[in-house]
This record gives C-alpha cells, sequence and structure tokens, in this order.
C-alpha cells in the first residue's frame, strides 16, 4: 500500500547482541542501517530473543528462531513498519516465514539481490559475495537455481578475524571500522587475484556498509549491501507527495 503525507518507517529485526561491555549502545556508523542518516525516514527496532550472531550466522536448526523472528516482525508492524529488514544477512533463512506473516514488503538480507545482480552482469564476468563468514554463505541462500548462474557466483569471508571474533562473543564488542576495512579489503584482494572476472561485489554482512565507500575507491568495483535494498524497497511505498 503507498502511503499518503509521511515518510515509510523501516522496522529491522535485530540480533540479540546486549550492551556493549562498557554499558553503552553500540555506535551507529555513518552509512550503516542504524544510522539515522542512511535512510530518508525513521527506523524502529525489534530484538530477535535468542537471536545470537554466532547462532544466526549458523543456522538454528530448530523452529524457535523462526518462530522468534516471526514475532519481531508482527511487533513491528504493530509499531507503524511499512518495511522489514534485518541486521544480519544470514537471517534470509527466515525471509519467507517472515513475508508470510505479515503483509508489508520484507527484504531480509542482501542476498536477495544476487539473481538480479547476475543479470547485470557480461557473460564474462563473476559476482563475488562478500560475507562475515563464507562456510555459512550455503548454496541454499543464494537463492540460485541454474548451474551456469551459480558459476558465476564466488564467496568469500573474513572468518578468523577479529572482526567475526568480536561479533561472536557475548556481549557483542563493536570492532574499529578500520579493522573491518583491513580485513574486507584483503578478502576482496584475494577473491580478485583467484577471478580476475568479478565484475560487482555484494556485501551480505550489515556492518559492511561503513566502509563500502572506500572499498569502491580502492577496488574500482560497483558494490551493493543491504542499505541499497531497503532503499529501493522503501521507495516503492514512498508517498507521491513527499517524491
Amino acid at each position: 500500500m503507498v502511503l499518503q503525507g509521511r515518510r515509510p518507517v523501516l522496522g529491522i529485526l535485530e540480533l540479540d547482541e546486549g550492551l556493549a561491555p562498557d554499558g553503552a549502545f553500540l555506535i551507529a556508523r555513518e552509512g550503516s542501517m542504524l544510522h539515522p542518516a542512511t535512510f530518508d525516514g525513521p527506523i524502529i527496532m525489534e530484538i530477535v530473543e535468542g537471536a545470537f550472531a554466532e547462532t544466526i550466522v549458523r543456522g538454528e536448526p530448530s523452529l524457535r528462531l523462526k518462530d522468534a523472528c516471526v514475532a519481531a516482525a508482527r511487533r513491528l508492524v504493530e509499531r507503524g513498519a511499512d518495511v522489514i529488514s534485518a541486521d544480519c544477512g544470514f537471517f534470509v533463512r527466515y525471509q519467507a516465514a517472515v513475508a508470510a506473516a505479515v503483509n508489508i514488503p520484507v527484504v531480509m538480507s542482501s542476498l536477495l539481490l544476487v539473481p538480479a545482480l547476475l543479470r547485470q552482469l557480461s557473460p564474462a564476468q563473476k559476482l563475488a559475495v562478500v560475507a562475515a563468514d563464507s562456510r555459512h554463505c550455503t548454496e541454499d541462500l543464494l537463492g540460485i537455481e541454474k548451474p551456469v548462474d551459480r558459476s558465476k557466483v564466488v564467496v568469500g569471508g573474513i572468518e578468523g578475524g577479529m572482526f567475526v571474533g568480536n561479533a561472536f562473543a557475548r556481549p557483542y564488542i563493536q570492532t574499529d571500522v578500520g579493522q573491518i576495512e583491513s580485513e574486507v579489503a584483503a578478502c576482496v584482494a584475494q577473491l580478485r587475484s583467484e577471478h580476475s572476472e568479478i565484475g560487482t561485489l555484494l556485501f551480505e554482512c550489515t556492518a559492511f556498509p561503513s566502509i563500502k565507500n572506500a572499498l569502491r575507491r580502492i577496488t574500482g568495483l560497483p558494490i551493493y549491501d543491504i542499505t541499497d535494498l531497503c532503499r529501493l524497497t522503501l521507495a516503492s511505498v514512498a508517498s507521491p507527495e513527499l517524491s
């Protein structure tokens, strides 16, 4: 439903991270989903109970987290959300369940862009998906059915680095943005050394938008992330009077 006379509200499913060690809430970095300047409208959040970073990344085999995601999404709708997303790309596992539970657009992960981005590339190019942990960015999360399309996607990650170790800590430890940039830049450099055909990058991790501009300067490549998908979806429901 198209809105009338107001900015669309983005509802975000949040990891169950708790507080930083100093007792303060984590800083919303420039360019991130949670920064007030990232989207041209309000943001509201609901924590998904039990959605620890390590649990979401590795995948939860029970129905517990699916039900928790649905419950949190419904709370967001009750609070006025017009679009729902999530603050971890691996929440894509619960995309279908959340979309079936609410009557507003749901975009849980940048990984939903994979099929569309493949259509942008020339036949000789490849898409590189850069994840927090490539070991768990499995085939079922990419949304690709044709072998010819799968052959055009390469996946890399920064598992084993400081960022993932801090993200898996309880409570969550915020990693310096320079460290994230260094780890992601090294991952991308390795991927490009192995696959010179890479023409576009897709960031799975919602911590990576804060370094997107820096990586664009380093690589000279187009880069997409969750904020791009959220902007597109928010624009689709925005009031015509505000466009």
